[in-house]
C-alpha cells in the first residue's frame, strides 16, 4: 500500500505496537518501506526497540533520535473489567501518565522527531444526543470526555518544543474478531444480536483500513494538526449498526439489551460513558485536507468483513 503522501520512507517509533491499532499500524507500515521502532516495556531486547517505563516516567530522549515520528496508541483497554475506582485510575494513568512521559522526552530531544501523533478518543464530546460534532465543537463531560481532554493535554510539552502534535479522536474501529465486533460477534452468532437500549445513540465508526491510512495521512500532511476526528463520514444510530451487522451475519438484530439490564451487570458509569453515549461525529480536518475514505459507508464495509470464503462455502 502506498503511502497517502508520496515521500522518503519514515522511520517511526510506535507505543502499544502489540495491541489492536498498533499492530495493524506497524505491519502496514513495514510493508509499505517505513522502519518502525517498538517502544517495549523493560530492556530493549532486540534491534529497533525503544526501551520505556511509562508507569515510572522513563524514557531516555537519546533513544529517540532519528525518528521521524512517534505514534503513540498505549493504554489499558476500556473494556476490561468494571469501572472501579482503582480501575479509572488505571485507565487514566496509562493514558495520560505514559503521554506525558512521551511528551516531556520528545521536548528533551537534541532532534525531535517532526510529529507526535497521539491517541485521544470521540469520547472527548462526552454524550451528544443528535448533536453534529466537528472539531470545533464544545468538550463533553463525564469520566471519558475528561480523561481524553487530559490525554490530548498531556502532550502538550511536545507541542511547546516546536513538534507538530496531532490527536485523532478515534471512533469504533471496525476488524473481523477485534474491538467492538468481537463483543457483537457471539451473541449475534447465537440470534441474540439487537439494539442496546432505544438503539437511538449515534456510533462512530471507522474501517481499520481507513484508520491506519488516515494515521500515514497525519503523519505526512501538515496541515493536520491538534485534535481531529477519525470517523467515517456517515455515523450511524445503534439500532441501524445493529441490523446491518445482523444483515452481514445472516442473523437477526431483534432482541434489545434493556438498559437496566446493562447496567446491572456492566455498572452505570461504563454503560452510560461507553455503549449508551451518542456521538454524532464527523471528520471535518481529515476531509478538508483532502483525505479520501475508502469504506465510507457501514453496511458495504460490515459484508465485506464478512462476507464467506469460497473454502467456507
Amino acid at each position: 500500500m502506498a503511502d497517502a503522501r508520496a515521500g522518503p520512507p519514515l522511520t517511526v517509533g510506535v507505543t502499544g505496537a502489540s495491541g489492536f491499532l498498533g499492530g495493524a499500524l506497524s505491519a502496514v507500515l513495514v510493508s509499505g518501506g517505513a522502519f518502525v521502532h517498538r517502544f517495549v516495556r523493560g530492556r530493549a531486547a532486540a534491534p529497533g526497540e525503544i526501551a520505556w517505563d511509562p508507569a515510572r516516567g522513563v524514557l531516555d530522549p537519546a533513544a529517540l533520535e532519528g525518528l521521524d515520528a512517534v505514534v503513540h496508541f498505549s493504554g489499558a483497554s476500556l473494556a476490561s473489567g468494571r469501572w472501579t475506582e482503582a480501575r479509572k485510575r488505571e485507565l487514566r494513568e496509562s493514558r495520560v501518565g505514559s503521554t506525558r512521559t512521551l511528551a516531556r522526552a520528545i521536548a528533551a530531544c537534541r532532534v525531535p522527531p517532526r510529529v507526535l501523533v497521539s491517541g485521544s478518543a470521540v469520547g472527548w464530546y462526552g454524550d451528544r444526543g443528535d448533536e453534529p460534532l466537528d472539531e470545533s465543537s464544545a468538550p463533553g463531560h463525564g469520566f471519558l470526555a475528561e480523561m481524553a481532554r487530559d490525554w490530548e493535554t498531556a502532550a502538550a510539552p511536545a507541542a511547546a518544543a516546536g513538534v507538530r502534535v496531532a490527536h485523532p479522536r478515534t471512533g469504533l474501529v471496525l476488524a473481523r474478531g477485534e474491538g467492538v465486533l468481537a463483543a457483537l460477534e457471539r451473541p449475534f452468532s447465537f440470534g441474540l444480536g439487537g439494539p442496546l437500549a432505544s438503539g437511538r445513540a449515534w456510533w462512530s465508526w471507522v474501517a481499520l483500513g481507513d484508520f491506519v491510512r488516515a494515521i500515514r495521512f497525519a503523519m505526512r500532511d501538515e496541515r493536520v494538526r491538534g485534535p481531529f476526528n477519525l470517523v467515517a463520514p456517515a455515523p450511524v444510530r445503534q439500532g441501524e449498526f445493529a441490523r446491518a451487522l445482523g444483515r452481514a451475519l445472516h442473523r437477526p438484530a431483534i432482541a434489545p439489551a434493556p438498559a437496566f439490564a446493562l447496567r446491572a451487570l456492566l455498572g452505570r458509569e461504563m454503560v452510560d460513558d461507553m455503549l449508551l453515549a451518542s456521538q454524532r461525529a464527523q471528520p471535518a480536518v481529515l476531509l478538508g485536507a483532502g483525505f479520501q475514505f475508502e469504506e465510507p459507508a457501514l453496511e458495504p464495509c460490515l459484508i465485506r468483513l464478512y462476507a464467506r470464503t469460497p473454502a467456507a462455502r
